[in-house]
């Protein structure tokens, strides 16, 4: 009886862990507009959330089926995260502010086939120069490494950007 309530617990908790993981990433699909990847993501996510709560419901009665359930919930999530940081779909816009190196920084990104665009800026002690890039998720790594090994106190903020019409430079996906 309680090997059977364990293994029933943990059916539970991996049924979770898919559903929440294809959850958190099908989430992440949508805020970058794939609606047709979202759908399929979300048709399997809905698949197997219904057959994790039909054999819930069944169970009620096992509190360890709800402790399976909830810890299945907080694994899918950081899976569906980490998923998604793996895939990195899309594109980010880095901003970065160098108070004495945004020429080096510049060139080198360029060097390493970034498209870098530079605006004036003002800051509290005067002008500065802001450089922005878009670019694809799965090279922002590699976009910071050249801004940090440059400068290490260099201003760097990421956002997510969807870029709506023309070119972005670098390589083709």
């Amino acid at each position: 009886m309680i090997l059977e309530n364990i293994v029933g617990a943990l059916i539970i908790m991996f049924m979770r862990i898919a559903d929440v993981t294809l959850g958190t990433f099908r989430t992440m699909l949508v805020v970058q507009a794939k609606k047709y990847h979202a759908a399929v993501a979300g048709f399997f996510e809905v698949l197997i959330w219904i057959s994790a709560m039909s054999y819930i419901v069944q169970h009620l009665d096992n509190t360890v089926n709800l402790i399976g359930y909830a810890l299945g919930f907080a694994i899918g999530n950081i899976l569906g995260v980490t998923l998604e940081q793996r895939v990195a779909i899309g594109f980010s816009q880095v901003n970065i502010v160098s108070l004495h190196h945004t020429d080096e920084i510049a060139n080198k990104l360029r060097q390493s086939n970034f498209g870098v665009t530079i605006l004036p800026g003002e800051g509290s002690f005067g002008g500065v120069s802001i450089i922005i890039v878009i670019v694809q998720r799965r090279r922002l790594e590699e976009l910071l490494k050249i801004v940090e090994s440059i400068d290490k106190r260099a201003f760097i903020t990421v956002q997510h950007s969807r870029p709506y019409r023309g070119y972005i430079h670098g390589p083709k996906v």
